[in-house]
């Protein structure tokens, strides 16, 4: 079986990197152009920083931000009503995670009407035609949504979250500065890292891996263990590397897949707003001492890209061991929590548990699990 690799046509990495928006614009004919940018950010002058070259340019723009830290359907509907009375031929996804999936939902519908009820984009759907072309401009590091042929909306009425996976809807042009994200908090750098780590880690044992999301894994493991600790305090190159690291892990998890960790992490984050960042974090050990048993030996590859001192000479078991200690160190040190107290409800559990095994990551965990089992993984961290 061959397998697939999809990434944007063009992207643009480093310092300074904005400035190619403008005239990438142009080059294409397009006349005006459709932002998707949070309320926060619009608040705070990071949208500013893209709008600002447009002015300057004289390029019409409209600025859609009515978007949720977990996108919902609504989120999209309003948005696909909002591009279409803007006359705009041309998208700017300019944000996290939250922002770039509303832009991929809604330039796909735009383009693929047929699928204008949101709920029938979940898992591999049938789309004919590629999103509305599209520039995304992360300003976290960390989903690496920019690379990426997924998205996530939450389903407020069913308490659910759906991921969505088309080739259609991977951004044309991806812009990743890191200047972008000078402006993030700890907490929000910290959280968004640690998703970053949980692509990679989850996409380097995953079923579906290959040699070349193996080397593109194993690279973002590296930076990002390096890096993230910097990040979060705000060092320029802190900042750089976790820009460069989590694009990178975005461009091998996005072709093979994920594993019960994300599955597990939507679910909170659609039951209680759980940031996702946070979720994997806290989620992730839990899901490598689950995987041990199938992929144990991998970790080894894991802990010597984390650096893990020593790990050449442990055996399989002492390397996994080591590697998952590692893990669990980096989350701590940069402030993540260390179980779901206070946020997890035993009431809950079955509704995640069945959620999180209907979710599309799932079954690209290396291991075979089932309802019982991902109720006694929630279970260990009350």
């Amino acid at each position: 079986m061959a397998d697939r690799i999809v990434l944007n046509p063009i992207s643009y990495h480093g310092h300074g990197a904005v400035s190619n928006i403008v005239p990438e614009l142009k080059a294409r004919g397009f006349k005006k152009v459709f932002i998707t940018s949070d309320a926060d950010l619009v608040k705070f002058g990071v949208t500013a920083k893209v709008t600002k070259l447009l002015d300057d340019a004289c390029f019409p723009y409209t600025v859609y931000s009515d978007i949720k830290p977990n996108p919902t359907i609504e989120n999209v509907k309003n948005g696909v009503a909002a591009f279409k009375a803007s006359g705009a031929d041309c998208m700017i996804a300019l944000g996290g995670g939250s922002s770039m999936d509303t832009a991929k939902a809604i330039g796909i519908i735009i383009n693929n009407p047929e699928f204008e009820d949101v709920r029938s984009l979940e898992g591999v759907a049938p789309t004919k035609k590629h999103a509305v072309f599209t520039i995304a401009v992360p300003t976290t590091a960390g989903t690496a949504a920019e690379v990426t042929i997924n998205y996530v909306i939450t389903d407020v009425e069913k308490k659910r979250k759906f991921v969505c996976v088309d080739v259609n809807d991977i951004p044309e042009i991806a812009v990743v500065d890191p200047d972008m994200m000078a402006t993030m908090p700890k907490g929000l750098t910290a959280a968004t890292g640690m998703d970053a780590l949980t692509h990679a880690i989850e996409g380097y044992i995953t079923k579906g891996h290959c040699a070349i999301s193996d080397m593109f894994h194993l690279e973002a493991i590296r930076l990002i263990a390096k890096h993230l600790r910097g990040a979060v305090q705000n060092t320029p190159e802190g900042r750089e590397g976790m820009a460069l690291g989590q694009y990178i892990a975005g461009m091998g998890f996005s072709n093979v897949g994920l594993g019960i960790v994300h599955s597990m992490a939507h679910g909170l984050s659609a039951l209680y707003d759980t940031p996702h960042g946070v979720a994997c974090a806290i989620l992730l050990p839990v899901g490598l001492e689950y995987n041990k048993p199938v992929s144990g030996k991998r970790y080894r590859a894991i802990g010597k890209a984390m650096e893990v001192a020593g790990i050449d000479s442990m055996t399989d078991e002492e390397a996994a061991d080591a590697t998952i200690a590692a893990v669990r160190k980096l989350s701590a040190d940069v402030g993540i929590p260390a179980n779901l107290h206070g946020i997890l409800k035993e009431e809950d559990i079955q509704f995640l548990s069945e959620s999180s095994y209907a979710d599309a990551c799932r079954p690209g965990n290396p291991r075979e699990t089932s309802v019982d089992e991902i109720k006694e993984l929630y279970r260990s961290q009350l």
